[in-house]
């Protein structure tokens, strides 16, 4: 499920199975020399974002991504995302990034960290492959989660 109308009137009508929030954190580099790895990552994040959702359709609501360039504060912006997004009621939240200064913001919430890949100049069959790859890394910290509820 994605944030759109369209899908929020599905969420709005089956909340019991769709008790999964997932957020994409995403850095922005506003440096001309990081400008260009800030933007792979980004492309990274959003494939596998999506990636996820689609296998997981039915029980997890994407979040649009969330946005920052490296002066925001990352623990002021970890509890204010815990607050708000508390109150849509969802039973689990992850949040997703590649960005490891995230690693060292304590979160109630569950944060899953990858490291980026450049998928740019990778041709459609092998950036399937990868994101993937990276699935299979990240379903055990959602199935165990899962299983905890």
């Amino acid at each position: 499920m994605n944030w759109n109308a369209k899908d929020m009137d599905t969420y709005l009508q089956q909340t019991e199975y769709i008790d999964t929030l997932l957020i994409p954190l995403l850095p922005i580099e506003t440096s001309h020399e990081n400008m260009k790895s800030s933007s792979s990552s980004t492309e990274f994040l959003m494939h596998l974002s999506t990636f996820i959702e689609t296998q997981f359709k039915g029980r997890i609501m994407l979040l649009p991504p969330f946005t920052y360039t490296q002066s925001t504060d990352l623990k002021v912006m970890g509890e204010t995302l815990e607050k708000d997004l508390e109150l849509t009621g969802f039973k689990h939240i992850f949040y997703l990034t590649t960005d490891r200064d995230w690693t060292t913001v304590a979160l109630k919430d569950e944060l899953i960290w990858l490291p980026s890949l450049p998928l740019e100049s990778m041709d459609k069959q092998l950036k399937q492959s990868i994101i993937e790859d990276q699935l299979r890394q990240v379903l055990p910290v959602l199935t165990k989660k899962w299983s905890e509820s």
